[in-house]
């Protein structure tokens, strides 16, 4: 299943309504694109999958590891959570 590695988002199942209210299920699924962002405190690139909006995100905070240390365990990959313990310990 695809799947966002920094937020976790995953398809969703919906209705395409046409103008006579005729229903047909569809998905709806996240923007993902695979992108490698560099950690400065680890000195290395880390490959993942992620969303458009949370790429976004991870500029608007302005560094991969500020965003890493700040994100809920809960919608990290184990991956991901393995890298920010890293982080964490080496700051």
């Amino acid at each position: 299943m695809a799947k966002c590695e920094l937020t976790g988002k995953i398809p969703q199942s919906g209705n395409n309504v046409s103008h006579a209210k005729n229903r047909n299920k569809r998905k709806f699924k996240p923007n993902l694109q695979k992108i490698s962002f560099w950690s400065s405190k680890l000195n290395k690139k880390i490959s993942i999958t992620a969303a458009t909006s949370a790429i976004r995100d991870v500029d608007k905070v302005g560094s991969f590891d500020v965003y890493l240390i700040k994100a809920n365990n809960s919608y990290l990959s184990n991956k991901l959570q393995k890298v920010q313990k890293e982080i964490i310990s080496n700051s």
